[in-house]
């Protein structure tokens, strides 16, 4: 009989409020930003991908049905560094009244090389916005997502953390991967030729030279004069293989090929998380690091 009345008077109180706590609606501007917050929130989150994988963020406009949903979340999250240049659209659209959290402007940025180099900027900004190609800038996310559902769900603090710290030590063991597979290619072959500029960030933590054919955005188109010095680029350096990205038109790295004699490495994920192996964070990773490692060596 004691058991009993334990039952009713401990765990079937606990069991109820796990049940019937109202979990927070996350909308999320980012493929990325989608996992992390799945990812940190857990049970306590029902997260909503606006942008879906495969998607381009640069071109991306939302719909009506994307503002609803956008107006009737808690917290949404962008990237930030003006990746999402709709954002003023959505505050004149819509009636929210959740956080907006433009998630990498909360960490340093690195400069577009491409805008550096060429007298044609399309592209208003110079900040390159593709800060998740380093796995470093993920845990500071995840973090970043942690205190923000944290602050509009106190009660959740400790399933916030412990999850966080679940996250994190993933991305522990990825970077110690992505290491161990790049320490495969000498330091003098660490020379990553790109369809457009989003790999400033990977290049910087694991020690490549970029050599991007269109800046930002795939709206900035390279001029001749840019595909010429990536060629001569290409011959003086030695470079084995330059890599396409997933959707993107192949014919400038036709030319490309043609002129050096480089083979094409690949398609690389550079704006978000794709399709099958790279429908994850981890499995993106690792699909570019081993398309990179294995084109170049």
């Amino acid at each position: 009989m004691k058991k009993i009345l334990y039952f009713i008077l401990f765990i079937f109180p606990i069991w109820l409020n796990a049940e019937t706590f109202e979990k927070i609606r996350v909308a999320s501007l980012s493929t990325i930003l989608t996992e992390v917050a799945q990812q940190v929130g857990g049970d306590r989150v029902i997260v909503t991908g606006i942008i879906k994988p495969g998607i381009d963020p640069h071109e991306f406009e939302p719909k009506p049905a994307d503002i609803a949903i956008i107006t009737e979340a808690q917290l949404i999250l962008a990237s930030g560094k003006h990746l999402e240049s709709y954002l003023t659209k959505i505050h004149q659209n819509s009636n929210t009244r959740g956080v907006l959290v433009e998630v990498g402007d909360r960490f340093p940025s690195l400069k577009s090389k491409h805008e550096a180099e060429t007298d044609h900027k399309a592209h208003s900004h110079s900040e390159d916005p593709h800060w998740w190609h380093s796995i470093a800038n993920v845990k500071l996310a995840a973090a970043v997502v942690r205190d923000e559902l944290i602050k509009i769900d106190p009660s959740g603090s400790a399933d916030y953390r412990k999850n966080a710290t679940a996250y994190t030590n993933k991305l522990d063991e990825l970077e110690k991967w992505a290491k161990l597979k790049i320490s495969e290619l000498p330091r003098d072959q660490r020379k990553l030729v790109t369809s457009h500029d989003a790999f400033q960030y990977f290049a910087r933590e694991f020690g490549f030279t970029i050599y991007a054919i269109e800046g930002i955005s795939k709206e900035d188109e390279a001029s001749n004069r840019k595909v010429t010095n990536i060629i001569d680029s290409i011959k003086k350096q030695h470079v084995k293989a330059i890599f396409g990205e997933f959707g993107t038109n192949p014919k400038v790295l036709q030319t490309i090929t043609r002129d050096t004699g480089a083979k094409i490495g690949g398609e690389l994920f550079a704006d978000g998380l794709g399709l099958d192996d790279a429908s994850t964070y981890e499995g993106m990773i690792k699909h570019n690091i081993t398309t990179i490692v294995n084109g170049l060596k």
